[in-house]
């Protein structure tokens, strides 16, 4: 397999998570997306929707977005799931992670915190508001689904899920960009659990090939 991804990428991280927990080798190719390189025409051939990361599978199908490509590996590597194939607990794992996947994510991106800058003209200070205040949305919805339905040493158990693969990215970046997330200790406890795990610990951004200190 090849995986085309960012060492920053929170949506890279998760599926070098998945990767790593299900033991999976691949060939690393870095997509520098902070100088462009995602707009590149021979790599918009690969996602025309330039972004990251693409995993191009071992019968050479092409997927890009991380919740496909994840989805993917739990069903053709399905040990250790990721998934419950049904039940409430799947769409308790799917909820929370789509808080993390479709609320907090996409406010909060590169090219979106770009566009701020460029078109108006926002200052950093002004543009760390946004994180800071986007990431409390997010992480008071996360917080209160974990109090609610989480248990265990990870999001929803003794064994991580796609749950953890989505927050454990989220909250990396939230820390990188400064925010202050002492107001979610379930939250953060997760986090710090999966920090010692080997799988986690080798998706992390500062093991990538492509890393920048």
């Amino acid at each position: 397999m090849h995986l085309y991804n960012f060492f920053n990428s929170s949506t890279s991280y998760r599926v070098r998570i998945a990767l790593a927990l299900k033991g999976l080798d691949y060939q690393h190719h870095g997509i520098n997306i902070r100088v462009g390189e995602q707009s590149r025409v021979d790599y918009m051939r690969i996602n025309p929707s330039k972004g990251v990361p693409v995993l191009i599978t071992d019968d050479e199908q092409t997927l890009s977005q991380s919740m496909a490509i994840i989805d993917y590996l739990d069903e053709t590597h399905p040990s250790p799931k990721l998934l419950p194939t049904s039940g409430i607990e799947r769409s308790r794992i799917l909820e929370l992670a789509n808080v993390i996947a479709c609320d907090m994510h996409p406010v909060n991106n590169l090219r979106i915190l770009g566009y701020l800058k460029k078109e108006f003209s926002i200052s950093e200070e002004q543009k760390n508001n946004w994180y800071q205040h986007w990431i409390n949305e997010g992480f008071a919805a996360v917080e209160t689904l974990l109090t609610r339905h989480g248990h265990g040493s990870y999001c929803f158990g003794e064994q991580p899920t796609l749950a953890d693969c989505c927050l454990v990215p989220q909250v990396a970046n939230a820390l990188r960009f400064g925010c202050e997330l002492s107001a979610f200790p379930k939250v953060l406890a997760v986090y710090k659990h999966c920090q010692q795990q080997p799988a986690f610990q080798k998706a992390e951004p500062s093991q990538q090939p492509d890393y920048i200190n």
